[in-house]
Parts: C-alpha cells; sequence; structure tokens
C-alpha cells in the first residue's frame, strides 16, 4: 500500500500517446512575467483552426468563452451599433438562411449545452456542500505548489538554492507525499496514504491513468486539454518558459510533468473512491462512462449551439468595419506642405493616433508617422556593472545586438555615480521584495511592517511622487555602446541597421528636427504598469530604443556610410529621442536643444489630447481648463489608489497600413493601429512582407488578449485588481491568495464600473497595396494564412480609387 508502483508493474506510453499528449501540451499560448508583460493571444497555439471550432472545443472542455453573451448582441442591436444590413450580410456569409426577426428571437431565448465534465467535477456534482469541493483544492493545491516550485526569489521546499531546478512531477510528488493536510482540508481520512503509490515518473503516471480510467487514444488528446484549461494559468506559465528556451536555444519543456499532476489527481481520486466508498465509485464508473461516450457529440452541440451566435458577433464586427469604410473613403487625401518643418515618428500604438493627430493639428509643417515601437531595434540592454539584461524588442523576436551605456564620451570619463547609486538601490529592492514577495511571507510581512506601512500610504496619499522602476533610471543616458556576440558594432553595421530601419520607416525626406517618439505609460501601486508600457519594447518603455536610434542616425561616421548608399541625411537634420507619456500625454524631449516652435506645438497637441481623452477618463472634468486637466492628470498618474490611471488598448479595432495622408483628416477615435506605407516605394514588397508577419501578428496577440479578457475574464483575465498578490515576485498575480494563476488583463482595465470599455471583435486589418503582392506574402506565410482564412482577424485590401476588399481563402470580395 504505500510502496510507489514500480516501472514494470506501470504501463508504459506508446509513441502515439506521447504524440498525443505533446499535442494537447502545445495547446496552451505563453504568458510573460509581470516586469516584461506583453499582450498574448490565448488562442495562438489554435490558430491552424478555424475560430468557431476552437471556440466550440474551448467552451466544451473548459467552459472558456470566446463570445459575449446575448444580452450583449441584443443590446447592441437596440441601441443601433448593430445595422440590420450588417446583419443580413453576416447571416449570408455564415450561410444562415433565417430573416432579422427569427435572428432577434434567437437571442431572446434560453438554449443550454451540457459541457465536458473531469472526475473533479463529476464528483463535486454528488459531494457534500459542507466539504471542500474537489476541483477547488485541486487548483489551489497545484497552484501554491508552483508558485514555490517556479519562484526565484529564495529556496522553500526542499530546493537548496534557486540556481537548481528539479523536476517539476517529481518535486511535486516529494513534497505532496509530505502533506498530512489534504486528508484534513477534503474531509477524506487516509487520502494522503494513496499519493504514496503514485508512479515516481510522469510518463508513468500518465500511463497509469490511461490505463486505469480507460482512455483511448481518440479522447485522449481532448482530456490532457480538458485537465491544462482547469490549470490554465499555470499552463500557460510552463508555455513561457518552453517559448523561451526555444527562442534562446536551450529547450524546457515542464508541460509533460505538470499535465502528469493534474492526472495524478484523477488517479488518486478514482482510487479513493474504489477503496474507501464502493458505492460512489460504481456511480463514478458510469457517469464517467457516458461522459466519455458523449464527448464528440457535446463538442457538436456546442458549435451547432454557436452558429448564430457568431452570426451576431460578425454583424458587430461588420457594422463597425461599415461606419470606419464610409469614413476612409470620403476623407480627402491631405498632403503635408514640403518640405516639413517637423517630422515625428510614433509606435503603432492606438494611444499614438489621438496624439499624432493632435500633433498634426498644430501646422501643415508637421508629418508624423506610425512605426514599430522598438524601432526595428533588435536590442537588450544591460546596464553597466550588472549582468542583469531585458529586452527591448517584441516577444516574437530574440535579440541581435546589445546596448549598454557608454563607459567614455567626447574625452570625459563616465560618471558612474548614478550606476553605483542605482545598482545598490536595485540590491535593496531585491533583498526587500525577496522578503515581501516571497510565498510563505504573505502573513509575516503584513505583521512585521503593517505599522510601517500605514505611514507609507498615508505619505503617499497626501504627497504623491513620481516612481518609476529603478531599472528605468539607468536608461537616462546620452551615449550607447552596441554590441554583438561581446563586440563593437563596427561602423558598416551601424549604417546597414540604420539603412534598413529608414527603409522599413519610408524616410527618404528628412525635416531640420525628426522626433524618434517612443512611448510609456506612468502609474504607481500597479502590478501591470509593463502591460501599459510599449508591447513592442517587450513590455518596457521605448526610451531605450529611441536614444539609441538618435545617436545612430546622428552619428557622422554613419551618415557618411550610408551616403554610400544613396542615403543623404542633410548636416541641417537632427534626430531628437522623445518619450509619450500615454498616461498624461505628455512627450517629453531628451534632448534639451530642441527649437520654442516645436516645444510649441508639443505641448499644445498635449493640451488637446488630453481633451479629447477626457471623455473616457472623468467626464467630470470636461468643462474644466487646461491647467486643471493636466494637473488632473498627473495627480492620476501619480496616485497609488488609482485603478483606471488609463485604458491602454482597450477598444482596438483595426490596423491601417497605408500613407498617412490618406487618414490625416480622419478621427479614429483612438481605436486603430497605425502603420505608414508607401508600397510604390517598396521594392520586392520586402516592406510589406515584414509588416504582415511581424506587427500584424503583435496586433493580433494585442486584440485578442483584451477580447479573451472580455468575454472571459474568469479564465483569460485577472480579475479585481484590488485582490492582486504577486506571485514569485514577478511571475504573475492571484486574485487573493489562491486558485490558479490569473493572466491577461483586469476587470479594471476594461470596465469602468458601468460598461466596457473594449468592444471585443476581430481586429480589421487595411493594407494599401496590389493584390498579387498580399496574395503572394499569405501563401509564403502560414502564420499569415491561418489568421486570415481561420477568421483570426479580417484582412482588407484600400487602394486610391475607392476600393475596399477583404481577402478570404485566396478569393476577393467588394465591401463597398
Amino acid at each position: 500500500m504505500n510502496a510507489a508502483i514500480s516501472a514494470t508493474q506501470s504501463p508504459m506510453l506508446t509513441e502515439k500517446q506521447m504524440a498525443i499528449l505533446q499535442s494537447a501540451g502545445q495547446h496552451i499560448a505563453p504568458t510573460w512575467p509581470l516586469d516584461q508583460m506583453i499582450a498574448v493571444n490565448p488562442f495562438w497555439p489554435m490558430r491552424h483552426q478555424p475560430i468557431e471550432q476552437v471556440s466550440a472545443t474551448l467552451r466544451t472542455l473548459g467552459d472558456a468563452q470566446l463570445l459575449m453573451p446575448k444580452f450583449y448582441y441584443l443590446q447592441g442591436y437596440q441601441s443601433g451599433e448593430i445595422q440590420p444590413s450588417a446583419l443580413m450580410r453576416a447571416a449570408k456569409t455564415q450561410q444562415t438562411p433565417l430573416e432579422e426577426a427569427e435572428l432577434v428571437a434567437f437571442l431572446q431565448e434560453d438554449t443550454p449545452t451540457a459541457n465536458w465534465h473531469n472526475l473533479s467535477d463529476l464528483l463535486d456534482n454528488q459531494r457534500d456542500p459542507h466539504k471542500m469541493a474537489w476541483r477547488d483544492e485541486i487548483t489551489h493545491q497545484i497552484s501554491q505548489f508552483c508558485a514555490a516550485h517556479y519562484q526565484q526569489l529564495r529556496p522553500i521546499l526542499g530546493r537548496q538554492d534557486t540556481s537548481h531546478q528539479p523536476d517539476l512531477y517529481q518535486h511535486w510528488l516529494d513534497v505532496t507525499r509530505r502533506d498530512k493536510g489534504l486528508s484534513i482540508i477534503l474531509d477524506e481520512s487516509g487520502l494522503q496514504t494513496f499519493f504514496q503509490q503514485l508512479p515516481n515518473a510522469p510518463e508513468q503516471v500518465i500511463a497509469h491513468a490511461i490505463d486505469t480510467l480507460t482512455l483511448s487514444d481518440d479522447l485522449l488528446g481532448h482530456y490532457a486539454h480538458a485537465l491544462l484549461l482547469d490549470i490554465n494559468g499555470w499552463g500557460s506559465w510552463v508555455a513561457y518558459l518552453r517559448w523561451q528556451g526555444n527562442l534562446y536555444d536551450q529547450p524546457h519543456d515542464d508541460m509533460m510533468s505538470l499535465l502528469a499532476i493534474r492526472m495524478a489527481w484523477e488517479l488518486i481520486i478514482w482510487q479513493y473512491y474504489q477503496t474507501k466508498e464502493p458505492d460512489t465509485a460504481e456511480l463514478l464508473k458510469v457517469l464517467w462512462t457516458r461522459e466519455k461516450h458523449q464527448l464528440p457529440d457535446l463538442i457538436r452541440q456546442q458549435q451547432e449551439s454557436q452558429r448564430l451566435l457568431w452570426v451576431w458577433a460578425k454583424a458587430a464586427e461588420i457594422s463597425y468595419q461599415q461606419r470606419l469604410n464610409n469614413t476612409l473613403l470620403t476623407a480627402k487625401p491631405q498632403p503635408v506642405v514640403q518640405p516639413p518643418t517637423l517630422q515625428a515618428a510614433f509606435c503603432i500604438d492606438v494611444r499614438s493616433e489621438v496624439i499624432r493627430r493632435a500633433l498634426e493639428a498644430q501646422s501643415d509643417h508637421i508629418q508624423t508617422m506610425g512605426f514599430a515601437g522598438f524601432f526595428g531595434l533588435p536590442l537588450e540592454y544591460q546596464p553597466q556593472a550588472s549582468s542583469l539584461s531585458r529586452p527591448q524588442l517584441p516577444g516574437l523576436l530574440k535579440p541581435a545586438i546589445r546596448a549598454t551605456e557608454a563607459i567614455a564620451s567626447d574625452n570625459r570619463p563616465f560618471d558612474s555615480t548614478s550606476v553605483i547609486k542605482t545598482a545598490v538601490g536595485l540590491n535593496k529592492r531585491a533583498r526587500w521584495q525577496g522578503w515581501s514577495q516571497a510565498a510563505p511571507s504573505t502573513f509575516s510581512m503584513v505583521e512585521s511592517m503593517g505599522w510601517l506601512y500605514v505611514f507609507k500610504m498615508l505619505k503617499k496619499s497626501f504627497f504623491p511622487s513620481n516612481t518609476e522602476n529603478p531599472l528605468n533610471r539607468l536608461s537616462h543616458q546620452h551615449k550607447w555602446t552596441l554590441t554583438k556576440e561581446d563586440r563593437p558594432l563596427t561602423i558598416e553595421e551601424k549604417a546597414g541597421l540604420a539603412k534598413g530601419i529608414l527603409h522599413a520607416m519610408g524616410l527618404t525626406h528628412f525635416a531640420k528636427t525628426i522626433l524618434l517618439v517612443g512611448h510609456g505609460s506612468h502609474t504607481t501601486n500597479n502590478l501591470h504598469a509593463a502591460g501599459l508600457d510599449c508591447g513592442a519594447c517587450g513590455g518596457q518603455t521605448g526610451e531605450i530604443n529611441v536614444r539609441v536610434l538618435a545617436q545612430l542616425l546622428n552619428d557622422q561616421a554613419v551618415r557618411a556610410e550610408l551616403r554610400t548608399s544613396g542615403i543623404d541625411i542633410p548636416d541641417s537634420s537632427r534626430f531628437v529621442a522623445a518619450l509619450h507619456n500615454t498616461t498624461t500625454d505628455h512627450i517629453s524631449c531628451f534632448d534639451g536643444n530642441v527649437e520654442e516652435n516645436v516645444c510649441h506645438w508639443l505641448n499644445a497637441a498635449t493640451k488637446k489630447a488630453q481633451r479629447e481623452r477626457i471623455l473616457q477618463i472623468d467626464p467630470t472634468l470636461l468643462n474644466a481648463n487646461d491647467d486643471k486637466l493636466n494637473k488632473a492628470y498627473l495627480k492620476r498618474s501619480q496616485d497609488w489608489s488609482q485603478v483606471r490611471p488609463e485604458w491602454g488598448l482597450a477598444n482596438n479595432a483595426a490596423f491601417i497600413v497605408a500613407p498617412r495622408n490618406w487618414t490625416r483628416q480622419v478621427d479614429l477615435q483612438g481605436r486603430s493601429f497605425l502603420h505608414d506605407y508607401q508600397w510604390q516605394n517598396d521594392t520586392g514588397f520586402n516592406v510589406l512582407e515584414l509588416i504582415m508577419t511581424a506587427p500584424m501578428i503583435v496586433t493580433n496577440w494585442i486584440n485578442m488578449q483584451y477580447n479573451a479578457s472580455v468575454t472571459d475574464p474568469l479564465k483569460y483575465g485577472s480579475g479585481n485588481k484590488v485582490l492582486h498578490n504577486a506571485v514569485g515576485g514577478n511571475i504573475g498575480v492571484f486574485e487573493g491568495n489562491g486558485g490558479d494563476l490569473r493572466i491577461g488583463l483586469s476587470m479594471q482595465s476594461l470596465h469602468n464600473g458601468e460598461k466596457w470599455m473594449h468592444q471585443p471583435q476581430r481586429l480589421a486589418v487595411y493594407i494599401a497595396a496590389p493584390r498579387e503582392a498580399i496574395e503572394q506574402i499569405t501563401a509564403k506565410h502560414d502564420n499569415v494564412r491561418y489568421l486570415i482564412d481561420n477568421e483570426w482577424l479580417y484582412l482588407l485590401r484600400w487602394d486610391e480609387k475607392g476600393t475596399i476588399e477583404r481577402f478570404y481563402q485566396q478569393t476577393w470580395e467588394g465591401q463597398i
């Protein structure tokens, strides 16, 4: 009874079963840590399947929602947000013969559907309500263990040091076998002894469960996926570690071990009831047999029940697209007066659309451009005298160049005082976090430091001040050293990098002043602060990227080398690094010698953008003067109790890849990503290929994260921000002190207390390019084709003749 099942007694997994299980583990998307938080499409690993099929599968296996409830669409229809013409067009597209009245009646009907149940669910339906639910305790136990296992702050649970990472399953088994409290918590005497019988290897326990629970190969993949969805948060963290391992050529995958842990609980439950409660075990066996038998039918029934709901989802999307199409086609292109006095390159982020439009309104001599926020620099940043480095580029990419503060510049020694001071601060903060954020400290820290924190909170309440990540203080340098594989970049390499960036930006003529505007947020007491910074910069501000690029493009040696390639940057032109604070809409220039008229334009643009955004931020200030409005924004950014400092990328809906003069006069309401593109200057369409395979995918990730956090805030959102507790320092958050690791966006990032601030709809991508180029790039790249043909986004072509047409499954369909 107390001896673990030996390898000779336990069945072995077949090659087919291993392949099925590995495939199931691949269905979980990664989630990035808090200090590098970027948006992720939680359905990305299933992009090769149609979105409607994925929706039905996830709803059946994990009760996950990709659609809004019926009343949401009914409200949209009744308010006029969803147009009848769009509804009928969506019905035709979905091959639904119903009339408008019948589709509306569907929204008023209650059509319950059945979902799959794991063993723990089947038992909970019969369980004494006064006892802890099996599902709740299983999730809590696995989650608490994973938090302790993966934290790097200090070794606990038998680990001697954090540099050694024990096997996930074996570590869990060792800890759980010694945990005497499980029987007490669940009120199931003798439960702990059943853990002693579990096999010692993850493959063995899975094989034993497959044999005991009589799981066929046809059922196995869905069952494994369903179990992982029970602990989707930690599955996402394991998927992140796997992603990073693959990106840096250090393969490591704990997904099979995590699945083994969850499956071990199913096996324990089965064996426990077989031994302790034979009558319940017989009932469980009947229910389990029925559950397995009906699973294929459940998925088909779920897909059929969602069919008309997808008509309504598409109708909402088409309604928006029709309004946007009309706006785009009636707008008159407005070219910038040449030569421009000021050029300003911004990130494609939807928040940039408002400030760009506000800046352009100041003068016809101002030209703004949209480009990926990392400005094409494949950087990682490593401070001087530190082994710490962080990526400054999209999570899809691997850094190729390291940026470090220059040791010497202009024949003057490098002043390391600020670096040393900040390094000491980082060390102190790390020690504090090691105590305050370690798993066992939850109550001891509060008890020990409670009164100190009272004074600290009072100080923050009455005397708010600017705060920032201490690592960011090191980034306020003017001179940078760029290295690749531990050697400095040559002038030729720097010029090649600069040439590629200028070409991708479409920058061929240069104003006297060219602003390179990165962006970052400013919030206080916000565990998800990185999620408001630049996702293209790896969840950091874009400061380092713009500082490095400005240095690169102002370097006279680099300019001289560029001239040999036909790129002549006039001596009178100067690139200036700047940062757009998306919380307050201030733009800070990192060069003190900016012309007075440029400063005036930037200040005026800030006021205009602040006034436009205040309706969504705080409607009570609509009639406030500029000074009061500005103070309100500053206070909001410094208020440690503010749970809605800004709306981030909420309500994003479109990605427009076209010349800016086509949209310069259009109010896109802060809902559109904007990437400048002129296909006539793109020989071979290499820039278009880059846009469709990188920024388009990144915008899809952002769009789907926001959508999923609204459609299913329990599984794909992080819940109530007020209840968040950091896990392992930077791994993620718990809502409260337990449950699964929470991923996605908090409720306060999406809802203002009365309504959703993000309308969940798939991204509409508008590209101004020839048909043939779009077709060839789509055919060349599977990921692009998957997103288009499986309807994870809409791809629309827009041309100067006033044509907007959709590309879907290799065919074109006119939209106007």
